[in-house]
């Protein structure tokens, strides 16, 4: 025993010498190369493994880039190895690889892979969910917020329990989820509420509509035009819903004082508010959606989108005096010191210090958006530093002001983005990109028609986030592969559609609906065909201006 104890290291030693000596005299095979997927994008997470004599010698799963690299030694040099790819809602493929690079006893192949979707049932599952998820949301069903949680469930919980017994139901894993929700979208929203709801508090929006009426001198047309574009350029700069929300009140007021409806001020108001919220990144949700997704930066919407926002937020203002005419004739304008005095006292600003305040870190937020794409930051840095340092000096209860931040909005959009990303997993996306392109012919301007006049016109019956969230890898896509393209055209195409399509019907924009309720609680009911028949026009009038303006400057 002794003595086998005090030969054991040497016996290791002879037999290390020995699989040494047998490892050099091996072959070495080297296999790399890349998997993509029809539309040249990588493919992560795809099965590979390689087969000699029918034995299996090496496996390997791809890499984020859909990178792949496979090692293994054969006795002798390698015939017909033989590659297998696989991926769930893909197709499976088997190539026989023949010939190698050789360098002495190491052999080297490049095997790069181009795989295609198959149609499983999860491809009909995710199709069912999505389509399902936009009938709840426009027949409002359910809230949207539910429904978008619902089909973000349904999707996650059919992958983890037929999905494990069947790979063909299997929609998207969890981590795949996790990483459709684009975080850079949550936090920007919330930091911007934060700093809105803050802002709130200082009474500046009705004191913007006070100082309108007094601009006006009691001009009612010109009182609708300043609305307008107060309207227009604080929507630009912070949420459309908040901002009809706190200048709904004091438009009433006014209307009520000069005689005439509510409504024509407030219809020409909630439709510069979808049109100014198209001039800047941060003006409208589908804006911060396609600039995070599309990597474009505050600047690149201001000096792209503005110029014909503005365009048409004038061309607007014309067709309101034709419109509305005969309702600013009918107003009393007498006494108008008299009700500027009255208005002064009621919309002053409440807290001067707090709105110096929010206007300083305000100007600080704008500014790192304007430098945000030279310093390589995401614009949710920006809101969120602005939010936390408003917060900081402003001294206002944080409990409180989370309370103020809309909860069910940023919930509804990481539902909406699991949704997509499970559409988008299973090929559903990529079927109806390759339709789009089939339609377009691969010419840019079928395409830039195409994109902006069906969003604009989806996003009139259905909510523009979720029409948006689908359209942005078709969108992608087709930059991508349509001559003159990239140029970004295409993503101005789908902003300027599903932006302006809002001002299509009352449900086209969540402010639409706010305003509406708030003037019928005031005893002035907006009907659907009410807003229809000056929001339709105004739409297609201000949509056929931006595809005009795109097709001659790119």
């Amino acid at each position: 025993m002794l003595k086998f104890k005090i030969f054991l290291p040497v016996i290791v030693i002879l037999l290390l010498s020995v699989l040494s000596v047998h490892a050099l005299n091996d072959n070495k095979v080297l296999i790399a190369g890349y998997i993509k997927d029809t539309h040249n994008k990588p493919i992560k997470e795809v099965e590979v493994k390689v087969y000699v004599e029918e034995k299996l010698v090496g496996e390997v799963v791809t890499s984020s880039d859909g990178g792949y690299t496979l090692e293994f030694f054969l006795p002798s040099p390698p015939e017909k190895v033989k590659l297998e790819v696989w991926r769930h809602c893909y197709e499976k493929k088997e190539i026989i690889i023949e010939e190698f690079a050789k360098k002495d006893n190491e052999y080297y192949a490049r095997v790069d892979l181009e795989l295609k979707n198959v149609i499983t049932p999860a491809f009909y599952l995710a199709a069912f969910i999505l389509l399902g998820i936009y009938i709840l949301i426009a027949l409002e069903v359910l809230h949207r917020t539910l429904a978008a949680l619902l089909g973000a469930a349904l999707m996650l919980f059919i992958s983890y329990t037929i999905g494990t017994y069947d790979e063909r139901y299997f929609i998207i894993s969890f981590e795949d989820a996790m990483h459709a929700i684009d975080m850079n979208v949550i936090f920007l929203l919330m930091g911007m509420m934060i700093i809105v709801a803050i802002m709130k508090k200082t009474g500046v929006f009705q004191w913007l509509a006070y100082k309108s009426y007094a601009m006006a001198k009691g001009r009612v047309y010109r009182l609708a035009v300043i609305l307008m574009f107060v309207t227009g350029i604080t929507s630009a700069f912070l949420d459309n819903v908040t901002t009809m929300l706190l200048l709904t009140p004091v438009t009433i007021e006014i209307c009520l004082v000069l005689g005439i409806s509510p409504l024509a001020l407030l219809i020409p108001e909630v439709l510069a508010s979808n049109l100014g919220g198209t001039a800047t990144l941060i003006g409208d949700p589908p804006n911060i959606m396609i600039g995070s997704y599309a990597n474009l930066t505050f600047n690149d919407f201001v000096i792209n989108l503005t110029p014909v926002v503005l365009i048409s937020m004038v061309v607007q203002a014309i067709m309101m005096k034709f419109y509305y005419g005969r309702e600013y004739k009918k107003a009393r304008v007498e006494n108008v010191d008299e009700v500027l005095e009255r208005l002064k006292e009621e919309y002053k600003i409440t807290d001067r210090k707090l709105l110096s305040q929010s206007l300083a870190i305000l100007g600080f937020v704008i500014i790192l958006f304007t430098i945000h794409g030279r310093l390589n930051m995401e614009p949710s840095i920006a809101a969120l530093i602005g939010a936390s340092l408003l917060l900081l000096i402003s001294k206002e209860s944080v409990v409180h002001m989370l309370e103020e931040v809309e909860w069910s909005t940023l919930v509804f959009f990481m539902g909406l983005f699991i949704i997509v990303g499970g559409a988008e997993e299973t090929g559903l996306i990529k079927m109806i990109a390759d339709g789009v392109k089939t339609l377009s012919g691969g010419d840019l301007v079928k395409a830039i028609a195409l994109i902006m006049w069906v969003s604009a016109f989806m996003s009139a019956f259905v909510d523009n986030i979720p029409f948006t969230a689908t359209m942005l890898p078709i969108v992608s896509y087709l930059t991508s592969v349509i001559p003159g393209a990239e140029s970004n055209v295409l993503w101005w195409a789908l902003s300027i559609g599903a932006c302006f399509g809002g001002n299509g019907t009352l449900v086209g924009a969540s402010a639409n609906i706010v305003t509406a309720g708030l003037a019928e609680k005031a005893g002035y009911p907006v009907t659907f065909m009410d807003f229809l028949k000056i929001g339709m026009i105004t739409m297609i009038v201000t949509t056929a201006i931006g595809m005009v303006w795109l097709i001659l400057v790119y």
